[in-house]
């Protein structure tokens, strides 16, 4: 007859981790067996401090591009990153409910930046977007605004004036989607995608990444499907592709479906961005 082992009950060792100690005898820090305990996790950002801390800094870069800005996946592979925006306020409270049943019919892994005034008129939705585990959630702004601490616009877009407005524009709608999803977000992308670099560094700060695009795949939802298609499949591997997902006359689901039968082919995997081996 064979044996076996008890994996509910597995023996707990009380030999020493230390040479030279009695057995039986743990040293302070460590529990049965040698292993460490887990460190702590990290304190949360303190808003009030990180806006102290960038108090009269001067930009020196402004656009989609700035120094701390990951636009592509550190790991290529033969990986695409689809994003959808989703801005909210006047005209862009909307849903691309056909582009929804595409990512949902196709099985493919999407990472949705989700702008405060648009959850706010959608709330159910996102809750179900939540709840879906091949979408990732992300920041896309409390108000939607270009991220500077000068005022710097965007076009015709007011941004941001000061560390503080900035941190306003991250952090409340940061909070917000940790309620919703039980976890901080990790993704920020500004409303227009532009920022300062000073910008930028607030966002690391309030413990998220700004991150742009390598690809314009639908240029505000305005493209034909033609071109949406054309867009989209040339993206190369480790390409951060953006889109909208708040536009529903829109043709970005239509040029999407074209694409993404084209891009499989080829051997191209879709992934999220937390389902990337890190950006750059």
């Amino acid at each position: 007859m064979g044996s076996y082992i008890d994996l509910t009950h597995p023996a707990v060792s009380t030999a020493s981790p230390i040479p030279g100690l009695p057995d039986g005898l743990i040293p302070d820090g460590l529990v049965p067996g040698g292993l460490l305990p887990a460190p702590p996790p990290p304190p949360p950002p303190d808003p009030s401090a990180i806006a102290a801390k960038y108090a009269g800094a001067v930009p020196r870069e402004w656009g989609l591009a700035v120094t701390g800005t990951n636009t592509r996946l550190a790991v290529p592979g033969r990986r695409i990153a689809l994003t959808f925006d989703a801005c909210g306020g006047p005209q862009g409270d909307g849903v691309d409910t056909d582009l929804l049943a595409v990512l949902e019919r196709e099985k493919m892994p999407a990472t949705l930046f989700l702008n405060g005034r648009w959850i706010d008129v959608n709330e159910a939705l996102t809750a179900r977007l939540a709840a879906n585990p091949l979408v990732e959630l992300a920041n896309h702004g409390t108000r939607h605004l270009p991220l500077s601490v000068t005022g710097k616009s965007a076009y015709g877009i007011a941004g941001t004036t000061s560390p503080a407005e900035v941190i306003d524009e991250v952090w409340i709608n940061h909070q917000r989607l940790h309620a919703i999803t039980g976890a901080p977000p990790r993704w920020f992308r500004p409303g227009t995608a532009h920022c300062d670099e000073v910008a930028a560094s607030i966002v690391r700060d309030l413990g998220e990444h700004v991150v742009g695009f390598t690809v314009n795949g639908d240029a505000g939802a305005t493209l034909p499907a033609a071109k949406v298609q054309a867009a989209v499949t040339s993206a190369l591997p480790g390409s951060i592709v953006i889109m909208h997902v708040n536009r529903p006359a829109g043709a970005t689901a239509e040029g999407l479906t074209a694409a993404v039968s084209q891009l499989r082919s080829a051997g191209v995997e879709f992934v999220t961005l937390s389902g990337a081996d890190g950006l750059a």
